[in-house]
């Protein structure tokens, strides 16, 4: 969206208040000022979207660092192992190694990052009623930020289970510790509530200085997803058939959906917008994290590039795609040989798109895109009713797309593990992998599913360990693990928290 683009970005709407306050000489006669900013904030349409702005921009390092924990968990991509720097050991590879500790820093930076962002949602929603805006305008603002709560609910529960709900902001930083898990089904209680206020608020589509906001769609779809995560297959294709009839369509191109020309295309019904091409700080980075270790100019364009090697694309996934299907093609480069091991070393192309300025791509990131729609729908109607001609033609959309023949004659099992297979192939390394396998199987399944995955890895590494080999952990899978650690500081920090089991 140009308004939020042309704002610096991802800072907390602490700052934004602060700075509001800071260039007045009354300032200095005031006692607290962090109160003072809080209290004269959001009373016209100007500082409403501004706190907008910085709601949206936490998004940003929301995004940035999601692949660790929805795609290298997952079957769906590893690390370009370097035995000589063993840093992200207890980081980045505990993800990749199923061996999470409450102490991981990414677990930690990641918990306190959902929640710096729910509260400052929920200040916002708090002073929504005092701002002197229109009550059309004020709907359209409070359903954005429904949303972006729902969403961030969605997640946690689906990491850790049951968490902590908070709804209000908080006066005093104490009010924190007071508060104890809910259970996942007062989660996801909250998450609908949520959606379906913003639905009723939400436009279907913003002006052009505002595309890229979130829309009625974006709601529907969301709602979509949680319906199918518990089940309640009814309701997600009532719910998911209402995005029919919005006005999106797949691109002719599957490639095309991913280039930067043709960020929020009809095809995109959620995306988090980065803008490259400067240095004020909203750019992506993702080809420098994902390109493989020593590829340099390659993958870059610019040969002072360290790309960091990992969520590299595994052998499972490269193996899954149907022989004749463009989507592999666009989703993964097979073109550089590493100069140490002599292998290719597979990384992911759809955030692969030439930059002007180093460390500044322009890729923004799909969250929900029609595509995704299809496939729920064809899922959820398939658990209904079996392979309706309806299921075959929104599964059959997306296989045309990606240059493969139409189904037809399937089982409603079949049917269901094809669904399950496009969904894998359609959304690689779009951070759907975790939470789809999580949903889809109970975690005794998903241990034997994983642990399967991990030993075929284990014996035949997607890239060469150079010698070096497994810890016996490596690769172990158990049923325990199918949601997060709370952060150990949590734990200590809030004697009435609880850490989930086996860890």
């Amino acid at each position: 969206m140009k308004n939020i683009r042309n704002i610096i970005i991802g800072i907390p709407i602490v700052f934004l208040l602060l700075v509001q306050i800071s260039c007045s000489k009354e300032f200095l006669n005031k006692t607290d000022p962090t109160k003072l900013g809080v209290n004269t904030f959001y009373q016209n349409q100007t500082e409403v979207d501004q706190a907008l702005v910085g709601v949206y921009g936490q998004l940003q390092t929301i995004i940035t660092n999601q692949w660790k924990f929805n795609e290298l968990t997952s079957d769906n991509t590893t690390v370009d192992f370097n035995p000589s720097d063993r840093g992200q050991a207890s980081d980045i590879e505990q993800f990749e190694y199923w061996q999470v500790t409450p102490s991981n820093p990414s677990i930690n930076t990641m918990y306190d990052r959902y929640y710096n962002a729910l509260y400052n949602i929920n200040l916002t929603l708090s002073k929504l009623s005092s701002a002197n805006i229109p009550d059309s305008a004020r709907n359209v603002v409070k359903g954005q930020l429904e949303f972006l709560r729902a969403y961030y609910y969605y997640n946690l529960t689906m990491y850790f289970g049951d968490v902590i709900l908070i709804t209000q902001p908080l006066n005093d930083p104490s009010q924190a510790w007071a508060y104890e898990r809910k259970p996942q089904d007062s989660i996801f209680a909250q998450v609908e509530s949520d959606l379906k206020d913003a639905i009723s608020s939400l436009p279907v589509r913003y002006d052009a200085a505002n595309v890229g906001r979130i829309t009625k769609g974006a709601a529907l779809s969301l709602l979509g997803k949680v319906y199918l995560t518990v089940k309640d297959y009814a309701d997600a294709v009532s719910t998911l058939s209402q995005v029919l009839n919005l006005g999106y369509a797949l691109l002719p191109s599957y490639a095309a959906v991913f280039d930067p020309a043709n960020k929020n295309s009809v095809e995109s019904i959620f995306e988090v917008q980065f803008q490259g091409g400067n240095t004020l700080g909203v750019a992506s980075n993702f080809i420098y994290t994902f390109a493989p270790r020593l590829s340099g100019a390659l993958t870059t364009g610019f040969p002072q590039a360290n790309p960091g090697g990992w969520n590299i694309p595994t052998k499972n996934m490269i193996a899954a795609y149907e022989p004749g299907d463009l989507r592999k093609a666009a989703s993964i480069a097979l073109n550089f040989v590493s100069p140490v091991t002599g292998q290719v070393v597979p990384y992911i192309k759809k955030y692969d798109h030439p930059s002007s300025i180093y460390g500044q791509s322009n890729d923004d990131w799909p969250v929900i895109r029609y595509s995704d729609v299809l496939l729920m729908l064809a899922e959820a109607i398939n658990e209904l009713n079996g392979p309706t001609d309806e299921a075959y033609s929104y599964l059959n959309q997306v296989r045309n797309r990606a240059g493969l023949n139409s189904l037809s004659g399937l089982n409603q099992l079949t049917f269901r593990d094809t669904v399950y297979h496009e969904r894998r192939v359609e959304l690689a390394f779009e951070n759907d992998r975790w939470f789809f396998l999580k949903r889809t199987m109970s975690p005794d399944q998903l241990t034997s599913f994983l642990n399967a995955y991990g030993a075929k890895e284990k014996s035949d590494p997607t890239t060469s360990r150079q010698g070096v080999a497994y810890s016996t952990g490596d690769y172990v899978f158990a049923p325990y693990k199918a949601i997060f650690p709370i952060p150990g500081n949590e734990i200590i920090t809030n004697n009435k928290l609880t850490q989930n089991s086996g860890y």
